[in-house]
């Protein structure tokens, strides 16, 4: 078979296709180096003038090939696009939700956070996420633990207003759970219209009573309309009940790797797909009802169901435990601010996304990933979470000045 080449030559490589498509071998595998080769040589390779052979079934074997390979395309480079497509400009959101400092308001109205969490073996989580949303800037920040823990807690800062109304099962009898799951639940409901957002999971631990009784909070957050970012043994507590989440738009789960796995494992019944991350992560946010999914990782994916965005700006190597406590109190603030945003904002605001949810894991993420380069850049090695708090006023007036 011949072919019209002008004066440029075949690469060898190239030849070894054409040899195989002239073969009519309908199966071959090829290195990379060889796709690129093929497509390289589909530029100037071109068959003779020939109806005959324009017509035959090695010419339309030799297209086929072509086009499998990709055409002249580069389906990877495609991919890199595609993922970078859902990559958001993060700061210009921090700086449209971040409410100015006015003289004129009262406290409480930059956001009152409530913590949902904190046990004997668990102290640290729930303050992270308590401190961290008042170093973002909230007013107010609660905490709602256990009796055990909340004298800890109470010692890390006197900022905090910490609550010692959850229990555990080994200070309950059982014929006293009722009216105990009763009392924890009036407790925290009589506060629950002040808040702007709860964190649920921080230090929450896995005892079966704690967790009923939390499970109820969260339905009355859910009708009261309050947001609820839901972290550490929190998704322990949804992965196994999805109905607690299951189409409210004002949730957040934040999962881990493995947390993220459980996930997907029990709503998809699937394994993780790191190959179409960005579709599976929009398939499990749809598949629970239009929650949001802040999927943490390299670079964070964050999914309602309708659309993806990724955050990768900024970022450490260092993974101290802790960090996913500080983005969860960071979410919470930053979802509060958003909905203050969207309600009291132009009907033609800047912002193409119109979901709270949405806006606050893009803008938590970003702090959260700013404050930890900055710590690293200091501590390097040595970092550690209480590092990565102290950084977090400073990378928030890095992006949006105070003044």
């Amino acid at each position: 078979m011949n072919f019209v080449l002008g004066t440029r030559r075949i690469p060898e490589k190239a030849k070894r296709v054409v040899v195989l498509v002239q073969n009519q071998i309908g199966e071959a595998r090829f290195g990379a180096e060889l796709f690129r080769d093929v497509l390289k040589l589909s530029v100037f390779l071109k068959p003779p003038p020939s109806s005959a052979f324009d017509h035959s079934g090695i010419c339309r074997r030799q297209q086929f090939l072509i086009r499998s390979l990709g055409g002249g395309i580069d389906h990877s480079r495609n991919m890199q696009q595609d993922l970078r497509s859902v990559e958001v400009d993060a700061e210009s959101v921090i700086r449209s939700i971040t409410p100015a400092l006015d003289p004129t308001r009262h406290k409480g109205q930059a956001g009152k956070i409530a913590v949902i969490g904190g046990c004997r073996e668990y102290t640290g989580a729930p303050y992270f996420a308590a401190i961290s949303a008042l170093k973002i800037g909230a007013d107010l920040s609660h905490v709602f633990c256990t009796k055990d823990a909340a004298p800890v807690i109470k010692s890390y800062s006197p900022e905090l207003i910490v609550h010692p109304v959850l229990e555990e099962s080994y200070s309950v009898r059982e014929e006293d759970k009722k009216t105990i799951s009763r009392k924890v639940l009036a407790e925290v409901d009589k506060w629950m219209e002040r808040f702007d957002c709860l964190v649920i999971g921080p230090g929450l631990g896995r005892d079966p009573f704690l967790l009923d009784c939390v499970s109820e909070i969260m339905r009355h957050a859910r009708q009261t309309n309050v947001p609820i970012v839901i972290d550490g043994d929190g998704l322990f507590l949804v992965t196994n009940n999805i109905d607690l989440v299951s189409g409210y738009g004002l949730a957040v789960l934040t999962p881990n790797v493995n947390e993220y796995k459980r996930l997907v494992e029990k709503v998809l019944s699937s394994e993780v797909n790191d190959v179409d991350a960005t579709q599976q992560v929009l398939s499990l946010a749809k598949k629970i009802g239009g929650v949001t999914i802040l999927k943490k990782g390299k670079s964070d994916l964050i999914s309602d169901g309708d659309t993806v965005k990724s955050v990768s700006i900024y970022g450490s190597p260092r993974r101290c435990g802790g960090q996913g406590d500080i983005l969860s109190g960071s979410v919470a603030v930053f979802l509060s601010w958003a909905r203050q945003h969207i309600i009291a904002a132009d009907p033609n605001s800047n912002l193409s996304c119109k979901n709270p949810a949405v806006l606050g894991c893009v803008a938590g993420s970003a702090m959260m990933r700013k404050a930890a380069s900055l710590a690293f850049c200091h501590k390097k090695r040595s970092t550690v979470t209480g590092d990565i708090i102290e950084c977090l006023g400073e990378s928030l007036e890095d992006i949006c000045p105070a003044t």
